[in-house]
């Protein structure tokens, strides 16, 4: 009962990070391994992905009805998304994803240092595409994060986010709710994966559900009241904790 409750707080709290810049996994996903160990990892991620997906689903719900989502980019990025997670989760099964452990800490150095050095980038919502252009660049975002996430997956929130605001010209509260409908593509299609293999625990799934969608509601609320230069700090703050997360899982794989 103790380690359900554990569970509950843990995906209470990735729902409210989650919502905000991304990286909720980062908190739920040790907390599933670490309460069971035995458990076949595709399992626990299936688990994750399913609380996930009813977490990150409110969140852009709620985004939806208080902020103008720029569907232009985010629908055509969503399914691109949503067909390339199933390619890169049919690529892990043919290749070790060894050496992205060992470039995710570097890219993500990169991204955290270009934020820092740039002071406005996200405070400001100014579009830097329109028509064709911007649908292409849409795509090939939606593509890319699509494969990763079904690929490997730590951070894929977070460099959503990133890649709104650097590539498109959204601020960050803008990039943010564009990033939850592409980020529900991604968590759908992997839980088809998922669920096709027989990698789910249901019952598990769907308690931590619900309070992935409490923690979500919080997360957006505190998101649309505080504006782009609070998702700005969280994100800065979560892109950093991932830096060290993956770096040490590097390190100790090394």
């Amino acid at each position: 009962m103790v380690e359900y409750a554990f569970l509950g707080l843990a995906a209470f709290s990735a729902g409210l990070v989650d919502a905000v810049v991304g990286g909720g996994g980062l908190i739920q996903i040790p907390v599933l391994f670490s309460v069971f160990g035995q458990t076949a990892p595709a399992t626990l991620l299936g688990t994750s992905k399913l609380a996930g997906i009813f977490g990150t689903a409110a969140a852009a719900v709620n985004y939806a009805r208080r902020v103008s989502i720029a569907w232009t980019t985010a629908a055509p990025a969503a399914v691109a998304a949503f067909t390339f997670a199933f390619f890169g989760a049919y690529t892990l099964t043919h290749v070790p994803a060894d050496f992205m452990r060992t470039l995710l800490p570097v890219v993500l150095l990169a991204v955290a240092i270009y934020t820092f050095w740039k002071k406005d980038l996200g405070s400001v919502h100014a579009p830097l595409h329109t028509g064709l252009r911007e649908r292409l660049i849409a795509v090939l975002v939606g593509a890319c994060i699509g494969f990763y996430d079904g690929f490997f997956g730590p951070g894929t929130g977070s460099f959503l986010v990133f890649l709104f605001v650097r590539c498109f010209g959204f601020d960050f509260l803008g990039a943010s709710a564009v990033a939850k409908v592409v980020n529900v593509a991604c968590n759908l299609s992997a839980l088809m994966w998922f669920g096709y293999s027989g990698h789910l625990l249901w019952q598990l799934g769907l308690m931590m559900a619900v309070c992935q969608v409490a923690g979500s509601l919080i997360g957006t609320k505190l998101a649309m009241k505080h504006g782009s230069g609070f998702v700005r700090r969280v994100f800065l703050l979560v892109v950093s904790v991932l830096i060290v997360k993956t770096g040490y899982d590097a390190w100790v794989r090394w």
